[in-house]
């Protein structure tokens, strides 16, 4: 939603999450990945022994990380010559924040927090059609971004514009004409009613939510506590999530410690989550989350599957 508004000033053209530099940040310099089709133990030894030798070390390597975004960034820039500034929404740079200000320590972040839990709550509902558990288990979100993000608007190595996404549904104008004012460009009002722009639509990004209204609603406010509230096991695990992140990191996103349960004890006795329609998305969700559960414990449809991907290598092979 944010990237939405952003994105609809004359001047910005943004695009759903080109996940352009994290891939870069984990080459070896500063981090590494976990598997690799070539040896990337040996790699990154050698690209840290490399850049050792460089005329000016780390800061080469930076150069040249720089001139890779540049060259795409730019590139991509030039498709839209009406356009100056290219917005870059990856929520995924959360947790390589430390590179990226390494290479472009001059450029405008804003960083967007929410309530850890509508965080992990939208999370779990738009990619794991509701089981909460299966998407803690995937991928524990919540206790990883958090840390990562508070980190970096604390310290503030970089120019960053800190947004609580409650604040801003609930006075939009004044806020985006901050963020404006921020980036360095002029304010246009009507960046706000991002619905009424032309947005690029291919690409990564909330499936489920953004589309739905033209501007900021406060309509689905805390509808994710409804989500929790009314299922025991899901609450317990979120009970368990909170109990991991630190109380400076929860005050730092705007969520302090003693405010974080508020929005359950404002329901109304009785509530429920609104039923959901299952179209194809959903039903899609759902069955992958059976099927991985299921792969998950059965080693025979793990050796079928893989027998399966064998064979379309096969039969896909130039």
């Amino acid at each position: 939603m944010l990237a939405r508004m952003i994105g609809s000033h004359s001047k910005i053209y943004g695009r759903p999450e080109p996940h352009l530099m994290t891939p870069l940040a984990h080459l070896g310099y500063y981090e590494n990945v976990d598997k690799a089709p070539y040896d990337h133990i040996l790699a990154a030894e050698s690209i840290r022994q490399f850049v050792e030798d460089l005329p000016g070390g780390e800061q080469d390597y930076l150069d040249a990380c720089r001139a890779y975004c540049d060259t795409l960034y730019g590139r991509m820039l030039s498709t839209r010559p009406d356009k100056q500034l290219f917005l870059d929404k990856t929520p995924a740079y959360s947790l390589v924040l430390d590179f990226i200000g390494k290479v472009y320590p001059t450029a405008k972040y804003v960083a967007l927090t929410r309530h850890p839990l509508a965080v992990f709550s939208s999370y779990a509902e738009s990619f794991f059609a509701g089981d909460y558990q299966a998407a803690h288990d995937y991928n524990p979100i919540t206790e990883r971004y958090v840390p990562a993000l508070a980190k970096f608007i604390r310290e503030r190595k970089v120019p960053v514009f800190h947004v609580v996404y409650e604040d801003l549904v609930s006075d939009p104008e004044p806020m985006l004409q901050r963020i404006f004012e921020f980036i360095g460009v002029g304010h246009e009002a009507a960046a706000v009613d991002y619905g009424e722009h032309k947005h690029v639509e291919k690409g990564l990004g909330d499936p489920l939510g953004v589309a739905r209204h033209s501007r900021p609603s406060t309509s689905s406010l805390h509808k994710w506590a409804l989500e929790i509230a009314g299922d025991p096991a899901r609450r317990k695990l979120c009970e368990q999530i909170i109990e991991r992140l630190d109380p400076a990191d929860l005050e730092t996103w705007g969520h302090p410690i003693d405010t974080i349960w508020a929005p359950f004890e404002e329901l109304s006795g009785g509530s429920a989550p609104p039923k959901k329609k299952l179209d194809r998305y959903i039903l899609q969700r759902k069955a992958i989350v059976v099927l991985r559960r299921q792969v998950g414990r059965s080693e025979a449809l793990r050796k079928l599957l893989k027998r399966v991907r064998l064979g379309a290598d096969v039969l896909l092979r130039e």
